[in-house]
């Protein structure tokens, strides 16, 4: 077996492939076990590629495997848009085929099945920076793109169940949950007071940060009304409804995150950096809402966000994240050293 072993190895492909006709001729058991067991020093030493095993043909045309039913593709109930792809064209229409049937894309489309099934996405920031010298395509311009496509196809609007990532509130409320349980670990007796969000978009991170700022005023406004009317803080859900949670044209009031049973930070200040997405040559956002495209100066936020040009400024702006994070010590008075 060892000789056969070294042999395999050593010899040109072309005499390899004689000889594994030779095998398969003699010994073709003997030959199966000594493929098997070296079957991954095979692929790199002998040169075989794009090597297709039964179990992926099956996942690439699972129609095929018609006996075992277990393994046949089940419907979908949901989509869930996590961040942007890397072949566009093939989820756009997988994505899409699944909307339009219904969650069932095997199945050819009789009907326009509207509302389609819930869509939740996140990361929704039109461009992002990267190595190049200019932003590169995000999440957001492939929500840009299945939204125009489903539309064009069926005359409806792409409908989202929730829109989640920043700009959204609930992501913040996300983040304040899980610094104020590293506090609790820390073994800090003191709530935290005040949040600093630092970021290069002012259409995401900047945006988030001032709406998250908005509703925590709003909360703290609600908290008072309710004390001031008598009432006690552990009756209250804190779940607030309110056109500023997340700020949707054609979501409705939107409930977010929240509770009175603990205290919420008095605010969040923005930090602009402009080593990414904004440079010093950007230019300032309209101020009227209604006119928020035009030929230099687009709103670059979500389709389902108003624009409002107050979010989109910053409380500081500095050079880098390192400033930020500097800037940061100095207002709360802490030493660098």
């Amino acid at each position: 077996m060892q000789d056969i072993k070294n042999l395999f190895f050593k010899q040109e492909k072309l005499c390899v492939c004689v000889y594994i006709c030779v095998c398969l001729c003699v010994c073709v058991y003997s030959f199966i076990c000594l493929y098997l067991i070296l079957l991954d020093q095979i692929n790199s030493s002998v040169g075989f590629k794009n090597v297709v095993t039964i179990d992926m043909l099956r996942e690439a045309n699972p129609l095929l495997d018609v006996v075992d039913h277990n393994r046949r593709p089940k419907d979908m109930v949901t989509v869930v848009l996590f961040g942007e792809p890397v072949r566009w064209e093939t989820n756009i229409q997988l994505i899409t085929d699944v909307l339009l049937t219904n969650g069932r894309p095997g199945n050819p489309v009789t009907s326009l099945h509207y509302p389609h099934i819930p869509v939740l996405a996140c990361n929704m920031d039109l461009l992002w920076m990267a190595e190049a010298k200019n932003p590169r395509f995000g999440h957001g311009m492939f929500l840009v793109c299945l939204e125009s496509i489903y539309k064009k196809i069926t005359g409806c609007e792409l409908k989202y169940e929730a829109l989640i990532g920043k700009p959204s509130v609930v992501t913040y409320n996300y983040a304040e949950l899980l610094i104020r349980k590293q506090a609790e670990q820390l073994g800090w007796t003191r709530p935290v007071e005040r949040l600093y969000a630092i970021g290069d978009n002012p259409m995401a991170d900047i945006y988030g940060a001032n709406l998250y700022n908005r509703y925590l005023k709003a909360m703290d406004r609600t908290r008072a009304q309710v004390q001031a009317q008598g009432g006690s803080s552990s009756q209250v859900t804190g779940d607030l409804q309110c056109e500023a949670s997340d700020d949707a044209k054609r979501s409705g009031r939107v409930m977010v995150g929240g509770s009175f049973d603990h205290r919420l930070p008095e605010g969040c200040s923005s930090i602009l950096v402009c080593t990414g997405v904004y440079n010093h040559n950007h230019q300032d956002l309209p101020s009227d809402p209604e006119q928020t495209v035009t030929e230099q100066q687009i709103f670059h936020g979500h389709r389902d966000f108003r624009f409002d040009p107050s979010l989109t400024q910053p409380s500081f702006v500095v050079h880098d994240v390192q400033d930020g994070v500097e800037l940061v010590f100095q207002l709360e008075g802490w030493s660098l050293q």
